[in-house]
């Protein structure tokens, strides 16, 4: 009992932080549709600025998968004012970094920068969101580039195979069972045409936020922005249709056979998302589910898979609060011990699930669970670009950044009743798909990469 209270005592200390001790985010909108949220965090001279379009792979069609991400190093590649590679010399210069990302939700661009030259990063931004310029020659070079990268993170991964082909079967209609980096055959007969589509179709102010957070004055950074992004024109955005992935009944499998040393094994079950920030509860108790499996050193899978029957050498359990898809999944992966096969390591997971489903967790470990959940939060929001992101995530999916002042409190509510609930509803069989990995003898003269890395 005691134990409990010291948890409950650390939960409530929690919860009274704010978010990361700053002041109060601003929101602002332009006339042209451009949203621009504003958190000060006043502890160093420095400055996060991510631009967020909604659009990912979430948005492509079939033959063009791919098409976002290679738009994201597109943008890289200049403008009539900024020539090709020189938007990262800039930066550069400027003492700063610059990255991007592609999502199946979204795709994103970001700076961090001394504060005084947030400007740069506004001007910049904005000449490549109206400007630029996709030549024909740009494209043939990138389009390869993207293909290395495809090489290097999916296609000489063995379990990033296993990802993919687990991905494609989990979902059969809905867009997520697309890869974000595309199908190999599409990359292939891309065309420059194909990106210029992507680019008019959903860059534009009326799809994106920017996102600014560091050592600044909000009104300041509106001004700025409206010198900026303001003279923009918006355009009418494509129309979205709903994409509902069918009720899954029956159990899937797949078998990916690659060159590896050792097996691998990863599951799923059709969870829910977050859709009402306010109503929902079952989301809330999906999370810390998977902090009881797979939360901490002391969690359910690392102490009885890992240490105690010595069935895997890893072990993880995921699941994704909130997604634009408005469908999510729950996932066990792991790679089973010397000795032991999938189906060991397998059956060994599913009798973690059952427990829960029969007996349920104690007030105890679900407390625990929870005070490691939040401290996590709270600890990441210290950092100027997590704050950035976790904004810039929740606005682009279609929530709001003042649900993350709920969080916490949202997690403390939730029951060992609750938890028990959800996995007795979603962790079912018939919602289930298992990908393995059958390793093939590796060719000791063919074990070079096929792929390279990229920088953008």
């Amino acid at each position: 009992m005691r134990s409990i209270t010291k948890v409950l005592r650390l939960l409530i200390v929690l919860a009274m932080l704010p978010i990361a001790a700053h002041a109060a985010t601003e929101e602002f909108k332009l006339d042209n549709g451009l949203r621009i949220i504003v958190q000060e965090d006043h502890r160093s001279p420095v400055v996060v600025s991510q631009v967020w379009y909604r659009a990912g792979s979430i948005d492509e069609v079939n033959g063009k998968t791919g098409v976002a991400h290679v738009l994201e190093h597109m943008m890289f590649k200049g403008t009539k004012a900024v020539p090709a590679g020189q938007f990262s010399r800039l930066i550069a210069a400027a003492g700063g970094r610059e990255n991007a990302f592609t999502s199946r939700d979204y795709t994103a661009y970001y700076q961090q920068l001394e504060k005084s030259k947030l400007p740069l990063s506004f001007k910049l931004e904005a000449d490549r969101m109206a400007n630029l310029q996709l030549t024909k020659e740009e494209f043939s070079k990138e389009i390869k580039v993207v293909m290395e990268e495809r090489r290097w993170r999916t296609d000489d991964k063995p379990q990033a195979l296993v990802a993919e082909q687990y991905q494609s079967a989990t979902f059969q209609a809905h867009p997520y069972g697309r890869p974000v980096v595309g199908w190999m055959n599409d990359l292939e007969n891309m065309t420059v045409e194909d990106a210029r589509e992507w680019y008019q179709n959903w860059y534009a102010p009326n799809n994106a936020v920017l996102v600014v957070v560091g050592d600044v004055n909000a009104k300041d950074v509106y001004k700025l922005a409206k010198q900026y992004f303001g003279p923009i024109k918006p355009h009418k955005l494509p129309e979205r249709k709903p994409q509902v992935e069918p009720q899954q009944v029956g159990e899937r499998r797949i078998v990916v056979k690659a060159p590896a040393q050792l097996p691998y094994i990863l599951m799923g079950y059709h969870v829910p998302a977050l859709q009402d920030a306010d109503k929902d509860w079952e989301p809330y108790a999906l999370e810390i589910l998977s902090g009881v499996l797979n939360g901490n050193s002391s969690a359910r899978l690392s102490q009885n898979l890992v240490r105690q029957q010595q069935i895997a050498v890893d072990v993880d359990a995921g699941y994704d609060l909130v997604q634009r898809g408005q469908t999510s999944l729950f996932e066990l992966d792991g790679t089973p011990s010397e000795g032991k096969t999938v189906n060991d390591l397998q059956t060994a997971l599913l009798e973690e699930i059952d427990k829960i489903k029969n007996a349920g967790v104690t007030e105890e470990e679900l407390q625990r669970v929870k005070a490691q959940v939040i401290a996590s939060d709270v600890y990441q929001r210290d950092s100027m670009f997590y704050q950035a992101m976790q904004i810039g995530q929740l606005e682009t999916i279609g929530f709001s950044w003042r649900n993350l002042k709920d969080y916490p409190a949202k997690l403390q509510a939730v029951t060992p009743e609750q938890v028990q609930a959800v996995a007795k509803k979603y962790l079912v069989q018939d919602a289930l798909t298992i990908a393995t990995l059958d390793p093939q003898p590796i060719d000791q003269n063919d074990n070079k990469p096929k792929g390279k890395p990229h920088v953008h």
